[in-house]
C-alpha cells in the first residue's frame, strides 16, 4: 500500500477525475484510474479518494452505507475512514488507500505518483 500522506506535492501527479457538479453531497462517483478502482465522496462539499478495494476479502467497498466519514463494506461490514483510509472496525486490519482530493478549475483531481 502507498502511503499518499508521506508524498511531497511535487511528487503527485493530478488527474481529473469528474466536473465539481457531478457528485452531488452525500453521494459517490467510482472510476477507474490506471486499472485501479476508485471511489470520489463528496461529504458536505468536500472531497474525499479512496481505493475501491477492502482490505478484508478485495470486494468493493465504496457500495457501502456511508456514515458521516465512515464508509462500512457491505460484504462483512468492516468500516474504513474515507479521510485517511484507516480502518475502524474488523474484519478490516489492512488500511486502504486514500488519495488526496483538489477541486482545480471546476475539475475534482486525485493525485496519484508522478510517473518518472
Amino acid at each position: 500500500m502507498y502511503n499518499y500522506a508521506l508524498v511531497n506535492a511535487d511528487q503527485l501527479e493530478y488527474v481529473s477525475v469528474a466536473d465539481e457538479g457531478e457528485i452531488p453531497p452525500g453521494q459517490r462517483l467510482i472510476i477507474e484510474v490506471d486499472g485501479e478502482a476508485i471511489a470520489v465522496f463528496n461529504i458536505a462539499g468536500m472531497y474525499f479518494a479512496i481505493s475501491d478495494v477492502c482490505s478484508h476479502d478485495d470486494g468493493p467497498v465504496a457500495e457501502g452505507q456511508l456514515r458521516e466519514h465512515e464508509i462500512e463494506c457491505p460484504r462483512h461490514g468492516g468500516r474504513f475512514d474515507v479521510r485517511t483510509g484507516k480502518v475502524l472496525r474488523l474484519p478490516a486490519v489492512v488500511d486502504i488507500p486514500a488519495y488526496p482530493v483538489r477541486v482545480q478549475d471546476g475539475q475534482i483531481q486525485i493525485g496519484l505518483p508522478a510517473q518518472a
